[in-house]
């Protein structure tokens, strides 16, 4: 996922400066079932520190140990790791190992692609013969531009595992009350690009709001909402009916991928009501699946419980699981 791929390059940017020699591991194929899927994939630094992770933390120190030819010798291999006997997961993970060396014009256009939320494409090269893997490794398709992240392209070795990566989940929050600093964390925690909204008469500073990427302070009749787009979740928290309403009329031309309103159903209708009553341009696609009250019924009563509740009705309707069900009741392999 792309907000992986991001902690990937930031752990890589850390290990560069103390010049450290770092290598990426990548699931190319799976035999069976395991906790994570092909392309997940984890940043390996020759002083033992990791960034992400490939499993539940039973394949990493395998890893690590097929990880010292690598940096010995800076040639990618083939490791395959069979969880049958060792993991609940019952499935053989075949894992690329190589240097992870990418030009300085690779990682500009990475944070190019990052900053524009423009989608891009990983492509790994490999086969499944265990040992030494000459030809095998990682490219980054950038608006049209191939890049090798070990400096060197790979060559034909007749498996390619293909990835499209959209732009990673943005959280809007409007509010800066004490719910929506929860949420802030809770979203950063999970990966997303946090964006938080403040009315220009609120004293708020962005260290009030522990892992938000941007602290908007603006009135909200300025409020420009053209980049909300399918992978943005919006909220509105701001504990007044004025300001959401006001919110809402700026967010009339957005494409959100969900948008939740907190407080109880009758504010909700009584809000869109006022809406439809202010706004004369065509009415928004979103119109009828608006959220509100936000959340899911997991008995939530705490700031930090309903900022989880909300987070897993965003995850809910952006991956398309209507009726979230619990996973003891589902039938069929969990991770479609």
């Amino acid at each position: 996922m792309t907000h992986e791929i991001i902690q990937l390059i930031s752990g890589y940017h850390k290990a560069r400066e103390t010049g450290l020699k770092t290598a990426l591991a990548t699931v190319v194929e799976l035999q069976g079932s395991s906790y994570r899927k092909p392309g997940v994939r984890m940043l390996l630094l020759e002083n033992g520190t990791a960034y992400g992770a490939v499993s539940g933390g039973c394949v990493e120190k395998e890893i690590f140990r097929q990880a010292a030819g690598v940096f010995q010798t800076g040639q990618p291999k083939i490791m395959e790791y069979d969880g049958r006997f060792r993991l609940g997961c019952e499935g053989i993970l075949y894992i690329l190992i190589e240097p992870f060396e990418p030009a300085e014009t690779t990682l500009e256009a990475f944070e190019a692609v990052v900053r524009s939320r423009e989608t891009f494409r990983m492509e790994t090269y490999y086969h499944t013969q265990i040992g030494q893997a000459p030809g095998s490794g990682t490219i980054l398709l950038l608006n049209g531009e191939v890049h090798a992240i070990s400096g060197h392209m790979p060559g034909e070795t007749g498996l390619v595992l293909k990835q499209e990566m959209p732009p990673r989940l943005r959280l809007d929050i409007y509010g800066g009350e004490h719910d929506a600093v929860q949420l802030t964390a809770l979203g950063a925690r999970l990966g997303w690009e946090v964006r938080v909204t403040v009315a220009s008469d609120e004293a708020k500073h962005p260290e009030d709001f522990p892992g938000v990427c941007e602290l908007r302070a603006l009135i909200p009749e300025s409020l420009d909402a053209s980049d909300v787009d399918p992978q943005t979740a919006v909220v509105l928290m701001t504990h007044s009916y004025t300001k959401d309403l006001k919110y809402l009329m700026r967010l009339a031309q957005a494409s959100p991928g969900y948008l939740g309103i907190l407080g109880p159903a009758a504010r909700r209708e009584k809000l869109l009501g006022d809406f439809l009553e202010r706004y004369f341009g065509d009415i928004p696609p979103w119109i009828d699946a608006v959220y509100g009250p936000a959340g899911l019924d997991i008995g939530a009563i705490t700031p930090q419980e309903i900022g989880v509740s909300i987070l897993a009705e965003i995850l809910s309707v952006l991956r398309q699981r209507t009726i979230p069900v619990s996973l003891r009741e589902k039938t069929g392999a969990i991770h479609s």
